[in-house]
């Protein structure tokens, strides 16, 4: 059985672009078009990430390019209008950077992602170097698990711990769990669908067991 992708540096990526805080625009615009990506995380030192240049934060040089930043209407884009007039990396970026840790679960990380609407999360070791860069793309890796090493995990994790005295299958196709077989008491079936759900790879839980349904 192979070992199931648990945490963001089972997945990430460790080949990062990233500049410095002395970046120029042009140049920052060029490093995101030669390499197909829209955020680059701005370092400084040894390599420690302390914010992020995204195509957001480079927008507004456009956006205000005819536009007057001294307009009275306009001072609840105050943000936007600085940036607008930046030059630099350190000048564009969104600091502190949204970041996570290696060893951080790929859920805390896609919870992160969808609560902050970001496509990709600079890893950072507890110092804030710097390790790699994890995307969504990279968190749905797990998705892509054969069949037969979820059902392995699913029989050694839930079926074999919740049932040992009892006759349970566990079978997996696209990713979907079929627990099936003789099932006498079905009070812990609840529980083992939390369980089987837990592991990583797994697209829904199904139940098919003979027996006496449920009891309250």
């Amino acid at each position: 059985m192979s070992v199931s992708p648990h945490i963001v540096s089972d997945v990430m990526t460790h080949t990062v672009v990233a500049v410095g805080r002395d970046a120029l625009f042009k140049d920052i615009v060029e490093i995101m078009d030669q390499w197909k990506v829209d955020a680059v995380p701005v370092l400084e030192g040894e390599s420690r990430v302390v914010g992020v240049v995204s195509a957001a934060d480079l927008l507004p040089k456009e956006e205000f390019r005819d536009t007057d930043p001294d307009r009275r209407e306009q001072l609840h884009r105050l943000s936007d209008l600085a940036k607008a007039g930046a030059v630099s990396a350190g000048e564009l970026m969104s600091s502190p950077a949204v970041c996570v840790h290696p060893d951080a679960t790929l859920a805390e990380a896609a919870r992160i992602m969808a609560h902050r609407r970001m496509k990709r999360l600079p890893v950072v070791s507890a110092e804030g170097v710097l390790e790699g860069i994890v995307s969504r793309s990279d968190l749905l890796k797990v998705f892509l698990r054969p069949d037969e090493d979820i059902a392995d995990e699913v029989r050694h994790t839930v079926a074999s711990y919740l049932f040992p005295q009892e006759h349970v299958t566990v079978a997996v196709a696209d990713g979907v769990v079929t627990f099936g077989g003789t099932l006498r008491n079905r009070n812990l079936v609840p529980v083992a669908a939390r369980l089987a759900r837990a592991v990583e790879g797994v697209v829904d839980i199904r139940m098919d067991f003979a027996g006496p349904p449920p009891t309250d």
